[in-house]
């Protein structure tokens, strides 16, 4: 095993075995290196991976700590790491959120607060009958964002949230081709929604169901047809790219 590996390691089992507890600050370099057992470089490069997976905190001028250690900061990595897919992985991206997002809304139908159903259904509500390509992502993404935090799973919910973005460029370009597929958004939305607000765990994980396949089944076609997802448009008004 490499040496900053190990070093990883060994400041791994202390988390586990509760030596260092979320908010416990290290101690210092030199003392914890000996007591390790560990080379004061390694113990520097296992301290620095540590902090770019969210695990430990590095205060200059203070020290390192162990962070809260929650499943949505732990797993900010993870929108890090997808954000460098290539076209042929976003399909399995979508095949995971076909998974994942159907069972978040059949949650939500059960266990979401009347007032976060309301604040659902603003969401949607505050989309105008025209909207541009910009606005309906931002409100798609929002949508899902909802439902993941209202499943009241939190692992759930980071795991979604980290999935959504690496799929948008996908959904983008779907919506600049497809003329069908802001109506079908619009529509498979509110189908969503009146499932989770009538407390039926099985309408809304059907139409979840049915919502994230479609953008799937749209890019299997397109990348089977040898077509490639451009770059996201950074302004598409500006490009002449408003869907109609």
């Amino acid at each position: 095993m490499p040496v900053t590996d190990e070093a990883i390691e060994k400041i791994k089992e202390m988390i586990v075995r509760g030596e260092l507890r979320p908010g416990s600050k290290l101690p210092k370099e030199a003392d914890l290196a000996a007591r390790l057992g560990l080379s004061r470089n390694s113990l520097r490069e296992a301290v620095k991976a540590l902090s770019l997976i969210r695990v430990l905190d590095v205060r200059q001028g203070d020290g390192t700590y162990v962070t809260s250690l929650e499943p949505n900061l732990l797993l900010d990595a993870l929108g890090f790491v997808v954000d460098f897919h290539q076209d042929d992985t976003v399909l399995e991206f979508l095949e995971v959120r076909r998974i994942l997002e159907p069972a978040a809304a059949a949650l939500a139908a059960r266990v979401m607060s009347d007032e976060a159903i309301a604040e659902l259904r603003a969401v949607l509500d505050r989309l105008g009958d025209t909207p541009t390509l910009e606005e309906l992502i931002a409100n798609d993404l929002e949508f899902h964002r909802l439902i993941a935090v209202g499943s009241g799973n939190t692992v759930l919910c980071s795991l979604v949230e980290g999935l959504s973005g690496p799929t948008s460029r996908a959904r983008t370009w779907r919506g600049i081709t497809d003329g069908q597929a802001v109506q079908q958004t619009r529509d498979q939305h509110r189908a969503i929604l009146e499932g989770i607000a009538a407390r039926r765990p099985d309408l809304a994980h059907a139409w979840t169901t049915v919502h994230v396949a479609g953008v799937e089944e749209w890019l299997r076609g397109m990348l089977g047809s040898g077509s490639a997802l451009p770059p996201v448009f950074p302004d598409a008004d500006a490009a002449g790219l408003r869907p109609r």
